[in-house]
């Protein structure tokens, strides 16, 4: 048997150490992209949508575009829906693009030029949503609104819950992840009770502030308030419930579980 020289040994494994050099990295692993498409009680400064992208590992990725005072028809009907096609259709930097569709709010009556009716529209838009970012290569998840805050003796109101049925019956229609929000906030804010809750407003109660919405108060499309009200969140409501979304979303979809950061960096 014969052996190799010093000098031989020497030489192959100068080969071997420029091959392993010249051999092309691995290709780093694409990110996941998620959009958030909602009203007020996503947008930045009145919903929690900002806090939750803060919760993504590459909150680059993440992408409020929930916008306030929108319905499921208005906010096609302005366009926004164009932009979340269009960055649909831009994906292939990414290994999956996640759309997350909340509404509700203003889909309720007497809200001109946003209400949609509950049984022949809302439906309708919410299933479409769905299909259109199915067909363009996305994974569509429902999201039932998120609870408004205030009590009646003692007792949490919801008047949210027959468009929150709705998204839960058509998320099952579609196959599709359901965040069922409504349900989770409901229950958590029921806990609390209402002096509580009013700590996830924008800004403090007034001392003077009642129970109940001024009678025949019509809510403004767009900006988020400046006053206190039991719909929107500041900062810790947006923490709160940004929270609980995602914790939502790693039981919806298990695969997303490791896309954000640890508990000590939120």
């Amino acid at each position: 048997m014969k052996f190799l020289t010093s000098s031989a040994a020497a030489l192959l494994l100068l080969a071997g150490a420029t091959y392993a050099a010249d051999a092309p990295a691995p290709a780093p692993a694409k990110p996941v992209r998620i959009i958030l498409v909602g009203d007020s009680t996503m947008a930045n400064t009145s919903g929690y949508g900002d806090a939750f992208c803060a919760r993504v590992n590459r909150a680059n990725t993440c992408i409020n575009l929930a916008k306030g005072g929108r319905s499921s028809g208005s906010f096609r009907a302005e366009g926004r829906w164009d932009e979340v096609e269009g960055l649909l259709r831009g994906a292939a930097a990414y290994r999956a693009t996640y759309v997350l569709i909340q509404f509700g709010h203003n889909d309720q009556p007497g809200k001109p030029g946003r209400s949609t009716d509950l049984k022949t529209e809302f439906p309708v838009n919410m299933a479409r949503y769905a299909q259109e970012v199915k067909a363009l290569g996305g994974v569509p998840v429902l999201v039932t609104p998120l609870t408004r805050r205030t009590f009646k003796d003692g007792v949490l109101e919801n008047n949210l819950t027959p468009w929150a049925d709705v998204i839960r019956t058509t998320a099952a229609a579609q196959h599709v992840p359901l965040l069922d929000l409504n349900a989770d906030s409901y229950a958590a804010v029921q806990a609390m009770g209402q002096d509580e809750a009013d700590t996830l407003a924008m800004v403090p109660r007034p001392a003077d502030f009642g129970a109940a919405p001024t009678a025949g108060k019509v809510e403004v499309a767009g900006a988020a308030k400046s006053a206190f009200d039991r719909t929107h969140v500041g900062a810790k409501g947006a923490a709160y419930f940004s929270r609980m979304v995602m914790e939502e979303l790693k039981r919806a979809v298990p695969d997303l579980a490791g896309q954000f950061k640890p508990e000590s960096e939120q």
